[in-house]
């Protein structure tokens, strides 16, 4: 194995794919991969990691094809954190869209773990109680300190924090609604990051209402009761309001291998509208870790979400709408 770094991805062959050829395969899944792209690619596999794929290969349903490439130049991300709340056992910070959370293969120097590192350089690290997608923006919420960091995971972990999130979606989504389907690992699609409505799946529970709509998009807030990986965009595309740019959900899965290979392009610009999906972690009432007494946080509408929502009523594609509500600021109560 090469010392490169190395992205990997995975395909799962789907039934109807079936004794195909690879290199055919792949232009199947991967529609805006050139034929000469689709040969370098199937060629890496051997450079980089010794697999012995080649294009006349044939595939067979349930296969699952493990991919690899170089990993491209650490991206600039957005590195200001502005502080919602902050006392000495806690801090609610409002995560940029686009920061990861943790290290990844292609993040490193770009994360919030090695933000907060810069910030507190003497130690010791602020403890995460939850995560946010890299392309989730909003509040999040850090421990200072040991108890206070174990005592806010235990709140997440017995269901005593109350989160909100803010989501444009597709459609006319009805006023109100409770949407309680399981989820799973996708097994249809083949990408392994992604969740489906599954029988066998874990438990999940979303309730939402519809704050404004206009034209062909909603304006929601949504709550989750159980934290499922992804849970509100599969919720909502489950239920046919798919999150407004979401490459997962709601989408073809060509539409995230081609994101996954060569980045945002024109092509999904006009597909998707905006670069990242459109969802906001909008609050959370939570017990203080140390104190116990009730907190209520708010975290107001990414600027970049507003504007695309502020953009549609500037156009004349307003519908029907409700008044427009303000994010309250953080407070104790």
């Amino acid at each position: 194995m090469t010392d490169v770094e190395l992205i990997e991805f995975r395909l799962m062959v789907q039934p109807q794919y079936h004794g195909w050829r690879l290199d055919r395969y792949i232009a199947a899944r991967i529609p805006r991969l050139s034929r000469s792209r689709i040969q370098q690619m199937i060629r890496a596999q051997r450079e980089l990691g010794g697999l012995s794929l080649r294009p006349a290969s044939r595939v067979r349903a349930g296969q699952e094809l493990r991919f690899l490439r170089p990993a491209p130049e650490e991206p600039d991300v957005p590195r200001h954190v502005s502080v919602v709340f902050r006392d000495q056992s806690l801090l609610a910070i409002d995560k940029p869209s686009g920061l990861p959370v943790h290290a990844t293969a292609r993040f490193h120097k770009n994360t919030l773990t090695a933000v907060l590192r810069e910030t507190f350089p003497e130690g010791p690290l602020p403890i995460m109680a939850h995560r946010l997608d890299r392309e989730t923006s909003g509040l999040l919420l850090l421990g200072l300190g040991r108890a206070s960091g174990v005592a806010l995971k235990r709140s997440f972990r017995e269901r005593r924090v109350q989160k909100r999130y803010l989501a444009i979606v597709h459609g006319a989504a009805p006023d109100e609604g409770v949407i309680d389907l399981s989820l799973g690992p996708d097994l249809v699609s083949g990408i392994r990051v992604k969740m489906a409505v599954r029988e066998d799946g874990q438990p999940s529970l979303t309730r939402f209402r519809t704050l404004e709509r206009r034209g062909s998009y909603s304006l929601l807030e949504a709550s989750p009761e159980t934290g499922r990986q992804h849970q509100i965009r599969a919720h909502l595309c489950a239920i046919g309001h798919p999150v407004l740019g979401d490459k997962l959900y709601g989408q073809p899965p060509e539409v995230w291998l081609e994101f996954i290979e060569t980045g945002w392009t024109a092509s999904l610009e006009a597909r998707l509208l905006i670069p990242r999906h459109a969802l906001h972690a909008s609050g959370a009432r939570l017990p203080h870790p140390l104190s116990g007494e009730p907190l209520e946080l708010s975290c107001a509408l990414a600027d970049d979400l507003r504007a695309f929502w502020e953009g549609l009523a500037g156009n004349g594609d307003a519908g029907p709408q409700e008044p427009s509500r303000r994010a309250p600021t953080a407070s104790a109560t």
